[in-house]
């Protein structure tokens, strides 16, 4: 999958700097996961953070303006390459919606009713969970149930 030019600039940026995700996140004001969500450019940052993040990544100069303008103008958000993904973890994620999608449809319907998880009153969140056996990632989603109308 090819990178944008304003997300491979700004990833650039950070590692080149050292940044971590939550480390931007905390001069935004933002949760991590949506500071990188804005990076690949699935999210819109206020002209406040996206200064933030330009002045964090030390990417003002004479592109500062043009990036300024990409990190405030709405996405066209899930416009990846619709194809299986390759890369193991995005593809474990894929995996994870085979086996338990429609099992996870069936359970929040049950207790819900019919209707869908908002994917914009929405968070997710990345933990990490010591474990003996091996270290643990704990991804919480929590979103809005929109029930379906009838009309």
């Amino acid at each position: 999958m090819a990178l944008a030019p304003l997300t491979a600039a700004l990833l650039a940026a950070k590692r080149r700097l050292g940044l971590s995700f939550a480390d931007l996140g905390q001069r935004l004001g933002a949760d991590e996961v949506w500071v990188a969500s804005l990076i690949y450019g699935q999210a819109t940052a206020t002209a406040e953070q996206a200064e933030a993040l330009l002045q964090a990544l030390e990417l003002g100069g004479s592109a500062g303006a043009e990036r300024l303008d990409q990190l405030t103008t709405y996405p066209v958000k899930g416009a990846l390459d619709p194809v299986i993904p390759t890369d193991p973890l995005l593809y474990r994620f894929y995996e994870i919606l085979q086996v338990y999608g429609l099992p996870l449809k069936d359970v929040i319907q049950e207790k819900f009713g019919d209707g869908i998880m908002s994917a914009i009153d929405f968070s997710l969140t990345v933990d990490r969970q010591e474990d003996p056996k091996g270290d643990r990632v704990v991804v919480t989603m929590n979103g809005k149930f929109l029930p379906y109308r009838t009309w």
